[in-house]
Order: structure tokens, then C-alpha cells, then sequence
């Protein structure tokens, strides 16, 4: 019997993104605008499906050429004729609306793979109106994909490099030792690695890599005891479609900045250039306060085992003035409130760089899931000298984090009540603070390629040592290629400190509106979320590997483990019998300890963040870090055995509905669609309405080209 995470359950929560209301505030202008930038951004999206598996690009160009001949309205009668229950018909539309929410066949927030809850998938495609009327070019999708849509094999139950899983982002013969050397080599030649794949042979005994880009003509190079070459052209036919729409959308820029902005994203797409990805980068965060609001490219890179890979994305969103406003206020505290941090002054930036931060109504975003906040660009020179941009996601703040009381698991019945009243606006005021001044704070000591120093050797010392600073970032060195694999998960842990570090400031508390007794409940829900998110957060580590699979999930773990050693009874965790009868747990937060107990919990643990990241002390960070990552069934805690009971009650993740835009006429229109599986797949069928055999058929080559980088066993069986 398959495990029940594998599905995505027939009541998943689907919500529609609004944002009917923002849009068509806009003027004309703003609307063109806007819609070009989605474009780019949903053909851009595309992408995913390449960086995500070797088989999604084919499961959704199969999913696409079914649904375009006959929507899910028309398929049903189709499903039944197919001997398909009216269950498992919409087992079938959940799975597809989960292939195109995530980009691909593994969760976006976890790194599962999910297949289909329903034997006769096949029986329905063989009865499709697609399938009749071109039977052979069906059946050769099906065939290339049919035994990877449902296996479970173990190295493809999640992502991940080696025998961990499965990735794209390096050919199937690769292992840490190779990402490793690769790194190596990229920073020997002043390349990022943000828009790269590593491909590996063996020629006569030697190692050869391809890093796979779009930047130069083919380059060879010797480095180390192995051969690179540089090659270009990764996904250019989609880059291609990118860089058309961004040339549209500039012309009707709202100024000089966007207009720079766009020509050097264009650029970096056509050539695959970082460089001009940063450039463009720069013009966008001299964009102060736009009215339409976007950000596109290799952005995170939480996916790449090795995390230093970004996957794309592209967000277009409108701004919600009276949410900004509060934000504006945040930012223009945030002098003040910096100091409060708790590490030296020396370890702060020399000076803050006021950033926008704007709550903004999504109206695009294409990639493999949507946030609820950003904090960029990823690029820690830009970030640390010349400034950066925070979003709050209103729209999506609005309906991801609706809670239902029956719904919520490990909680005291007196809590659940205050977490139902409180949790929106307390996680309002966690990603506010978590974006700005986590992710906006500390500096990073650098050395440059000249020898010059960004702080002084002779006098800045360890506060946890008291020593004198031996450590330090030099030359092409980056935050991402030194801390590699735990630099996202140990990011977002050092932000989610600071949002909970700096809640207990009434200062804080009352720019978002909340004052007194009422302050009091939004730090109360702010922290027992934090630590109920901790324990949920063991759904997302595999035993097997001893990985985790999602950074803000181990990011919270880490908090929850820090947070129980703290001890004196702030928070308990205790594992229950349910009324069900089954395994249950029981977490519990004591509030009149928070400002004591827990403050001084997290203030040691923020400052060791910090000093390790600061300093690029990575022994000394991956020591502390992981420590506190391990999960095992010693202790005063067996989380182990918490983790079967988190997967026995967990809920899935909600989807969303995104509308789209289209010209009629001279002016554009916005497309709307109910919150459901099948409003969701409608919204693809008619996302690329021009072209969609040619995105297709572009897809499945881009796919084909590197059939045999990835290391599958061969079926065992036929489905």
C-alpha cells in the first residue's frame, strides 16, 4: 500500500488569488504593463518543469494536449464512459492541478514526489478526444512517461543529489564531490553558478563536466585534475519567449528605471549573463514605489541540493497602498531597531540602505509555489552595499493562512481559539519583520580581490570568543557557495529569529496597530506558532537520507529544538492518545516565560547565527546547525516517533488559482477562474493560447536532449 503522502488529497484546499479589484485600478498604461510582464514571467515558468524531474515536462504536455481538446467540465462524461468513479475523476483533476501549481510532479514545499491516486489514469487518456484523434503521438508521451508518474522507487520518492533522489540540476552520475569541484572551478573563473547545470562523462579515465548556461561561446577549460567546458544555450528557446514579452512590456515602462531595468534583463536572457542579471537588479531597486511591481529570474535556490542554483520565477504585482503604509513605517524604525539585534555594532552593516517595502495583490507568479514575502535580490554584493526590496504578499497572506479550528493539530483547546483570532495578524508582523531586518541585517566580512577589507582586522573581535576575527569571505567567495548546502535553511532560520526576537518590541508591535493586552496575543500566537510549525516540520526529513527536504521547515525544527533546551517549562512537547484513538501530540507554550526564558533562548542562539555567518566560519556553522537539524530518537524527545504522528495527521498544503490576462482590442482583459481543481487547469488551458503546440513541442525537445543524463532503473513493470 503506497503512502498516503504520495497523493494529494481529494479535499486539498484550492483558493483563487483576487486581485480583480487591484488590476482594474490600474490605467491602461499599467495594465500593458503589467500584462507583458506576466508573459514573461509564465513562459519563463515553463523552466521549472525542466529544473524539477526528467518526466514532469512530459506529463504536462500530455496533461495540456488532453485538456485543450476537451476542459474538465467536457472530460468528465469522457471519465465515466472510462469506468472512472466520479472520485477518482477528481483524483485525476487534483493531480493535474498539482502538477501545475508546483511546476512538476515533486511538492514545491517539500521536495515530494505525488502521484496520481487512481489506477486508471491510463483507461481515461485512451479514451480522451486527444487520444482519438492522434493516437500514436499520445501513446508516445504516455509510454515516456507512464512508469515515472507512478514510481516510487527510493531515489525518486523526493529531490535531492546522488543516492538522495532526483534532480535536474546535475546529471544523474553526480554526487557532492562533484558539485563541490564544480563550485570550485565556477569561483576560479568569477561565474555564478545561479543560472548553471553540471553534466559529467568520463573521457579515457578523466572527468569532463559540462556547465550547462547561456553566457559565452562553448569555452574549454583544465581545472584541477579534470576538464570544463562552458556551454551555452539552456532553455533558449523559452528564454527567448522571456526576452520578447520583457521588449514588449518596455514600452510602456513608467520610467527611465524600469525601462534599464528590463534591457538588462533582456540581456542576461539572451546571454545567460548574471552579470547583466545584477545590473538589471540594480535599476530595479532604484524603482521606488512602483505602482506595478515585478521581479523575474533565477531567483532561489532552496531546490539545488547543493544551494547554489537558482530556479526561476516571475512575480507581476499590484500595490495595496494602505498595507504598504505600515511597511513604510517599519522601514523608517529600522535604524532604531537594528541596534537591538544582539550582536556587536561591527557586525551590522555599515549603513542601512532603505529599502521599499510594499504589501503587493499578486497578479503572476510562475514558478514552482508562491510565498508569502520576499526579500531580494539573492545577490549578498548588491544586498550588503547598495540595498534591496521587501514584499509582503497581501493576497496571498489573505487566504494561505485561513485557519479552521478543526483543522489544527497539537494545540490545546484554549489556544486554538486565540491562534484562529490572532494568526493572520501576527504572521503579518513575523514576515515583515523576518524579510526586513532578517533577511535586510548583518554584514558579511570580505576581503576583496584587491586585499582590502571591509572591517578592521585590528579590532573587531569573536563576541563568543573574544578573539580577534580569523576568518573571512575573499575574492568571488559568496554567502551561497560557501555555506552550500544548509546557506538557505540557515538564512531563513537566522530571519524567523530576528521576527521573533523583535515581536517583543512594543515599538514594533504598535506600527502594525496592535497595543497593550492585544500586543500581548499577536507575540503569544507569533511564538506558539513558530514552535507548532517546528514540530510540523518533521514531515519534510527523510530517516533514510537523513535530509531535510524544505528550508523553512528545518529552519523552524532548529527554533522549536532551541526553544526546548532552553528548559524551565517555556515550552512542552509531549506525545498523546487522540480521541480517535491514534497517536497524537500535545504542544504547549508558556506564556509568562516568552520575555525571559525566551528572549535570552534566542538571543544566544541569533548572535551564534550571525558570528558564523558573518565570519564564513562554515565548520563552525554546519557544526551548530546541524546539531541542532539532527533528528533522532534519543533524548528527552523521541522525534523520530513525533514525526510518524506529524504524518499521520498532517494537512496538505493549499493550491492557488491564478487569473490571466489577454488583449482585446486595444485593451487587456483579466480572466478570472473559480477556486477549484478544475478552475485551476482551466487557468492552464488557456495561459498560452497563441502557441501552445509550439511551447510543447519546444518543451519535449529541451527534454529530450538530456534523456540520458538522468540515471532511472528501468521499468520494472508496465502500469
Amino acid at each position: 500500500m503506497v503512502d498516503s503522502q504520495y497523493y494529494l488529497p481529494n479535499d486539498i484546499g484550492i483558493s483563487a488569488l483576487d486581485c480583480g479589484e487591484a488590476f482594474r485600478l490600474l490605467s491602461p498604461k499599467e495594465q500593458l504593463y503589467a500584462h507583458y510582464l506576466s508573459r514573461a514571467a509564465w513562459y519563463g515558468g515553463l523552466v521549472v518543469l525542466l529544473q524539477t524531474s526528467p518526466e514532469s515536462p512530459t506529463i504536462y504536455v500530455l496533461l495540456q494536449k488532453i485538456f485543450r481538446k476537451q476542459p474538465p467540465a467536457q472530460l468528465e462524461a469522457v471519465a465515466t464512459a472510462a469506468g472512472l468513479s466520479s472520485e477518482e475523476y477528481q483524483a485525476f483533476l487534483v493531480y493535474a492541478a498539482g502538477l501545475y501549481a508546483n511546476m512538476g510532479n515533486y511538492k514545491s514545499f517539500g521536495d515530494t514526489k505525488f502521484i496520481p491516486n487512481l489506477p486508471k489514469f491510463k483507461a481515461l487518456v485512451w479514451e480522451s478526444q486527444a487520444y482519438k484523434e492522434n493516437p500514436g503521438e499520445i501513446e508516445t508521451l504516455w509510454n515516456s512517461c507512464s512508469h515515472f508518474l507512478y514510481s516510487l522507487e527510493d531515489k525518486q520518492k523526493q529531490l535531492g543529489l546522488g543516492n538522495k533522489g532526483i534532480t535536474t540540476y546535475f546529471s544523474g552520475n553526480c554526487c557532492l564531490e562533484d558539485a563541490e569541484l564544480a563550485q570550485k572551478f565556477l569561483d576560479s573563473k568569477n561565474l555564478s553558478a545561479y543560472n548553471t547545470r553540471l553534466f559529467k562523462k568520463e573521457s579515457d579515465g578523466k572527468r569532463c563536466y559540462e556547465v550547462r548556461l547561456a553566457e559565452t561561446p562553448c569555452s574549454m577549460f583544465e581545472f584541477e585534475d579534470a576538464s570544463f567546458s562552458v556551454q551555452r544555450g539552456d532553455y533558449a528557446f523559452l528564454m527567448e519567449k522571456v526576452s520578447q514579452n520583457l521588449e514588449k512590456a518596455k514600452a510602456y515602462a513608467a520610467n527611465e528605471n524600469q525601462a534599464k531595468m528590463l534591457e538588462e534583463y533582456i540581456r542576461s536572457f539572451t546571454y545567460g549573463s548574471v552579470d547583466a542579471h545584477k545590473e538589471g537588479s540594480r535599476f530595479w531597486i532604484k524603482d521606488k514605489g512602483p505602482i506595478v511591481e515585478s521581479y523575474i529570474g533565477f531567483i532561489e535556490s532552496y531546490r539545488d541540493p547543493f544551494g547554489s542554483r537558482g530556479e526561476f520565477e516571475g512575480f507581476v504585482a499590484v500595490v495595496n497602498k494602505a498595507m504598504s503604509a505600515r511597511f513604510a513605517q517599519l522601514v523608517s524604525s529600522a535604524e532604531v531597531l537594528l541596534p537591538e539585534l544582539p550582536w556587536p555594532t561591527a557586525f551590522e552593516k555599515d549603513r542601512f540602505l532603505k529599502p521599499d517595502f510594499t504589501s503587493l495583490d499578486v497578479l503572476t507568479f510562475a514558478g514552482s509555489g508562491i510565498p508569502a514575502g520576499i526579500n531580494i535580490p539573492n545577490y549578498d554584493d548588491i544586498r550588503q552595499t547598495e540595498g534591496f526590496k521587501n514584499v509582503s504578499l497581501g493576497n496571498v497572506l489573505a487566504v494561505a493562512y485561513a485557519t479552521q479550528k478543526e483543522k489544527l493539530t497539537f494545540l490545546d483547546e484554549k489556544d486554538k481559539d486565540l491562534y484562529i483570532k490572532w494568526k493572520g495578524p501576527s504572521f503579518e508582523v513575523q514576515v515583515g519583520l523576518h524579510e526586513l531586518l532578517g533577511h535586510g541585517s548583518g554584514k558579511l566580512f570580505v576581503q576583496d580581490d584587491k586585499g582590502k577589507f571591509n572591517f578592521d582586522q585590528a579590532e573587531v573581535r569573536n563576541p563568543e570568543t573574544g578573539e580577534l576575527i580569523s576568518s573571512w569571505y575573499k575574492g568571488s567567495e559568496t554567502w551561497d557557495s560557501k555555506f552550500s548546502t544548509i546557506a538557505s535553511s540557515y538564512e531563513e532560520c537566522r530571519a524567523e529569529c530576528v521576527g521573533l526576537y523583535l515581536c517583543l518590541n512594543k515599538q514594533v508591535l504598535s506600527i502594525f496597530g496592535h497595543e497593550g493586552e492585544e500586543a500581548e496575543e499577536v507575540i503569544y500566537v507569533n511564538w506558539l506558532n513558530m514552535v507548532r510549525a517546528g514540530l510540523l516540520g518533521l514531515e519534510f526529513y527523510t530517516p533514510e537520507s537523513k535530509s531535510w527536504r524544505q528550508a523553512h521547515m528545518q529552519a523552524r525544527f532548529v527554533i522549536l529544538r532551541v526553544l526546548l533546551e532552553a528548559g524551565e517549562g517555556l515550552v512542552t512537547l509531549s506525545e498523546i492518545t487522540g480521541a480517535d484513538g491514534r497517536p497524537d501530540a500535545l504542544i504547549t507554550l508558556d506564556r509568562s516565560k516568552i520575555h525571559t526564558v525566551g528572549k535570552s533562548a534566542i538571543q544566544k542562539f541569533l548572535c551564534k547565527l550571525q558570528v558564523h555567518k558573518s565570519t564564513a566560519d562554515v565548520e563552525g556553522g554546519r557544526a551548530l546547525y546541524e546539531g541542532y537539524s539532527a533528528v533522532t530518537s534519543d533524548g528527552s524527545h523521541n522525534f523520530l516517533q513525533f514525526r510518524e504522528t506529524v504524518l499521520l495527521r498532517k494537512e496538505a498544503r493549499k493550491m492557488f488559482v491564478q487569473a490571466n490576462t489577454q488583449i482585446k482590442g486595444e485593451a487587456v482583459e483579466l480572466e478570472e477562474y473559480e477556486s477549484s481543481a478544475a478552475g485551476l487547469v482551466q487557468s492552464f488551458i488557456q495561459r498560452f493560447p497563441e502557441d501552445a503546440e509550439e511551447v510543447e513541442a519546444q518543451l519535449l525537445e529541451l527534454a529530450s536532449r538530456d534523456a540520458t543524463c538522468w540515471v532511472h532503473r528501468p521499468p520494472s513493470k508496465r502500469l
